[in-house]
């Protein structure tokens, strides 16, 4: 084993008794951790020989043994993610050529089905010892140990390869951030790479201790915190805007918590959380493809991602040019047509190994050695970058091209805000409108909002929205990332209630407002754009 695999870096804890794995209210050493992954190496050892094995369950420590069981026995655990219907498993555990499932509780009946589908066997998760312990041979950094689907938020989720190296190399890294005697907590799930990359891996480097929640609690984080002594916690999304919805007390920063480490936190919720709980919040800019870094500079503008790394360009998709900087002012971004493109890597493609099987996802991403990363952004004269969104998140309104991640950060500064989600819907004549989701934490106030929109100077006449959807909580991905194809879909049908902004100001949508718009599509001959 090498500095660089997965493999190594539990070798070195083989002989440590110090606490290494914490669920609920039982404990393992790391000694006896380690001991456990070579077991469960042992046992699938038994049943083959490169096994790729599904796994359905939330975070429990037999997931955690079982990708410690491939790292140091050659096998693959493919993260298969429970809250997908039977029909989208059965695709993904056969786009990744699954050999066994294993089902944690409550999941037995899915995994049957999907099983029967593939005809491969489906077992309950629960590992046991094996009569001979395999013998371990020398892990190569390239080898593969898992596959973990990227999100699925803008399109179908594409099997990511995590060799030893891409599981290494940032535990390696983030453990500089901890100490031996620190407490990691882990309750994103972990069959996705932000959990396995910034929680999981860097306990294993560093020898803390790994506390485990089956699901995320907003309401139950902080006693979680306390209870166990937690001092670093990984989040995503928004997390952290729905543990700052829960009631404040006053001693919400007598707590152990030192660092909240994550990505995809508003500027907001990132600068209140730290100031409520006392710690440090480090925002990160990541993706399951791990091919493009960008780390937080704590001196920079408030939003930024920190400065564009040697190697990585913010270029135009369409003739990949260079992005001039874009012009700013008063938070303003005035020149988005020129400066906000995508993010790419020219110098390699990071840690990214490719995608499983999947030539065309490959092709996308990767173009003549660069890997471009389907995210928009821009930056300032000074080399600060600031998240624009997805690729998919570009809303083209009266011919203007417009960014949603600045339009969101606006309205979360609205007195109540939860949580915003910015997203395109079709405009009757051409182009798109902006459509914005909220959740609130109380009843809302259309005149304030107005108002308070009307003295936003970093918001233009054409980037406020003509629709405000109220909502009581956004459609998420496990890893608390907004779904917005189910949103933009809904469009100004869902079920919420839904504001509009009409000639005299912002209203309620009433239903026959809904067949004047729908009605004006067919006179421009757009009505194909209503078709859900």
């Amino acid at each position: 084993m090498t500095a660089d695999t997965l493999g190594s870096l539990l070798l070195a804890r083989a002989e440590d008794d110090r606490p290494g794995l914490v669920f609920e209210d039982r404990v393992w050493s790391w000694r006896e951790h380690v001991a456990a992954c070579r077991a469960a190496g042992a046992w699938l050892s038994a049943r083959g020989t490169g096994l790729h094995v599904g796994v359905l369950c939330e975070n429990v420590p037999e997931l955690v043994f079982l990708v410690g069981g491939a790292a140091l026995a050659g096998h693959v655990v493919v993260a298969l993610n429970p809250t997908r219907g039977v029909e989208e498993l059965a695709r993904d555990a056969r786009a990744t050529d699954v050999d066994l499932l294993l089902a944690g509780d409550g999941l037995a009946e899915v995994a049957r089905q999907v099983s029967e589908d593939l005809g491969v066997p489906a077992l309950p998760l629960a590992v046991e010892p094996a009569s001979d312990a395999p013998v371990y041979g020398a892990a190569d950094p390239g080898d593969l140990v898992m596959l973990i689907f990227t999100s699925g938020t803008s399109g179908r989720p594409r099997a990511v390869r995590v060799t030893q190296r891409k599981l290494a190399v940032p535990g390696v890294s983030l453990a500089a951030m901890l100490a031996p005697d620190d407490v990691v907590y882990c309750s994103m799930p972990l069959f996705h790479s932000g959990a396995l990359m910034a929680a999981y891996a860097p306990a294993v480097a560093s020898g803390a201790a790994l506390v485990l929640r089956r699901r995320f609690s907003a309401s139950g984080l902080l006693p979680d915190i306390r209870r166990y002594g937690c001092t670093y916690l990984h989040y995503v999304g928004k997390a952290l805007s729905y543990v700052l919805a829960t009631p404040e007390r006053p001693d919400d920063a007598a707590n152990p918590l030192k660092i909240a480490f994550g990505n995809e936190g508003s500027a907001v919720a990132v600068r209140r959380f730290g100031e409520r709980f006392g710690c440090l919040v480090i925002d990160a800019f990541g993706s399951t493809e791990t091919a493009i870094s960008l780390t937080p500079d704590p001196s920079g503008p408030p939003g930024c991602l920190g400065r564009l790394p040697d190697g990585v360009r913010i270029l135009d998709p369409f003739t990949g040019l260079s992005c001039p900087p874009g012009v700013i002012e008063d938070g303003r971004l005035l020149n988005p047509e020129e400066a906000v493109g995508e993010l790419v890597n020219t110098a390699g493609l990071g840690l990214f190994e490719g995608y499983y099987n999947d030539p065309e996802a490959d092709a996308e991403r990767i173009r003549q050695g660069a890997f471009w990363s389907g995210d928009l952004a821009y930056a300032d004269p000074a080399g600060y970058v600031f998240f624009a969104g997805r690729g998919t998140e570009r809303l083209r309104v009266d011919g203007e091209n417009l960014a949603v991640a600045p339009i969101e950060a606006a309205l979360r500064e609205f007195g109540g805000v939860v949580e915003a989600a910015v997203y395109p819907v079709p405009d009757p004549a051409a182009g798109d409108q902006v459509m914005a989701a909220l959740v609130l934490e109380g009843a809302f106030d259309a005149a304030a909002f107005d108002g308070f929109l009307a003295g936003r100077r970093d918001l233009g006449a054409k980037s406020l929205p003509r629709y405000i959807r109220i909502c009581r909580e956004l459609p998420l991905t496990p890893s608390h990332k907004v779904i917005k194809r189910h949103l933009a879909r809904e469009a100004w049908r869902a079920a919420d209630p839904v504001w509009w902004r009409a000639p005299g100001g912002l209203r309620p949508l009433t239903e026959a407002d809904v067949k004047g718009i729908e009605e004006e599509f067919v006179r421009h001959g757009r009505q194909h754009l209503l078709e859900t």
